[in-house]
């Protein structure tokens, strides 16, 4: 498998460079937002010692906003139909405007084929249909198959399967093949700079926020600063004082396996299954593989990336319930690793209050949080923040603001900042 995006050359001495923004995290939400503050004109600096290794490395890329409706999750779901709608414009940007289709993707690994939502048993088929009805209420688009028409479509699917739902609007990408896109466009780019150190914190020049310190000494000045480095944005020093950002591992694991010649195409459809009321996904790739997921898990008890024996062995059993030729595939890869998650599973996304006074810190973008969807959330992520430097925010999107957890955001009491380091 390819390996983690490399970060290019930094100069000998970055402190010695003032950039426009400088983006903290290089998963594969902090490569978006520098790809669109780039295409805006600005120059950026990208802060990253190990680039695209962590969340984005694992993630099987399904860009699902109906599949992943969820229930008491609804406010969520506008956020994610316009990140479905700007990614054929994401993607073909990326791709030198050639887009992608049902084959034949891009260097993004976009791809516009459908979904099918599959259920094992008679109890997976009610919760099936009892989430399709909060689907349709919601205006989106789920149409039932019969198992006959089901498998007519995808042939290696179970005869044993109870129902089957054609959901053509969730499509998918290759994360590793889009963070691999992203830096060899922005490494091409005069205006932008890998930078292959970790932050450790933000410098303030007065009451504005005005780039990264980074571990070891040295820093990166700029007038904007967007955190988005997932779970480590709360480690952070000189984050504004007061600032509760709420953050969680929840640990996932994810197969990679090869097909052999003889079983391609395994599927044409990204298949999303329920087996016994636990959801499992197998998603094929254009390179014969299938990346097989769904695990999650709170109680690991450090962020090691250790791959759960268990969860490797039920995405193997129930894989191979809805798809018995999962069991005749090459297993390449066993990995796993933590997702960000907030207390409503929501994103932290936009600028912080300055507490009591109706303004915003200057030079502050927050990012982070986007659990489950940050690779689905990239382009509306990268549009949110493009849209913060040019100026107000958009009202659509604020319930999603990041110090919507801290007490202190409508007291008359200032976000000073805490562990303060003047740029």
């Amino acid at each position: 498998m390819d390996a983690p995006v490399p970060p290019s050359a930094a100069p000998a001495d970055p402190s010695a460079h003032r950039y426009d923004v400088a983006v903290i995290g290089g998963g594969v939400v902090g490569h978006g937002i520098a790809w669109e503050i780039r295409r805006s004109g600005r120059s950026v600096a990208l802060i990253d010692d190990a680039p695209g290794s962590g969340a984005s490395w694992a993630a099987a890329g399904m860009l699902a906003p109906v599949s992943e409706l969820h229930y008491q999750e609804e406010a969520l779901l506008a956020l994610m139909l316009e990140a479905a709608r700007l990614w054929p414009g994401f993607a073909a940007g990326l791709d030198g405007g050639t887009g992608a289709g049902q084959e034949g993707a891009g260097g993004t690994g976009y791809l516009t084929t459908p979904t099918l939502a599959v259920g094992a048993d008679a109890a997976d088929r009610r919760a099936l249909a009892d989430l399709r009805a909060v689907q349709q209420a919601c205006g989106l688009a789920v149409e039932p198959l019969t198992v006959r028409e089901a498998r007519a479509r995808e042939p290696l699917l179970s005869p044993g399967i109870s129902c089957a739902l054609d959901i053509p609007a969730d499509h998918q990408v290759d994360p590793r093949r889009l963070l691999a896109r992203i830096g060899a466009l922005l490494r091409a780019d005069g205006r932008f700079e890998a930078v292959p150190r970790r932050a450790a914190g933000l410098l303030w020049d007065g009451g504005r926020v005005a780039g990264a310190g980074l571990e070891g000494g040295g820093e990166i000045r700029a007038d904007e600063t967007v955190v988005a480095n997932g779970l480590g944005a709360a480690e952070l020093q000189g984050l504004p004082g007061g600032l509760a950002l709420p953050l969680r591992p929840v640990y996932g694991d994810i197969l990679r396996l090869r097909v052999p010649p003889r079983l391609r195409p395994l599927l044409r459809s990204t298949v999303r299954g329920l087996v016994r009321g636990v959801p499992v996904y197998i998603v094929p790739r254009e390179d014969g593989t299938v990346v097989i997921g769904a695990t999650q898990r709170e109680d690991a008890p450090t962020q090691s990336g250790a791959v759960s024996a268990g969860g490797v062995y039920q995405l193997l059993r129930d894989a191979q319930q809805l798809l018995p030729a999962v069991a005749e595939l090459e297993l390449l890869e066993a990995t796993a690793r933590a997702r960000p998650g907030t207390p409503d599973n929501a994103p932290l996304l936009g600028r912080v209050g300055r507490g009591g006074t109706g303004q915003d810190i200057e030079g502050l973008i927050i990012a982070t949080g986007f659990f489950r969807h940050g690779v689905l959330l990239t382009p509306v992520a990268a549009a949110v923040c493009r849209e913060l430097l040019d100026g107000p925010p958009d009202p659509r999107w604020a319930a999603f603001r990041p110090d919507r957890f801290s007490a202190r955001r409508d007291s008359a009491q200032d976000f000073s900042p805490k562990d303060r380091t003047t740029a």
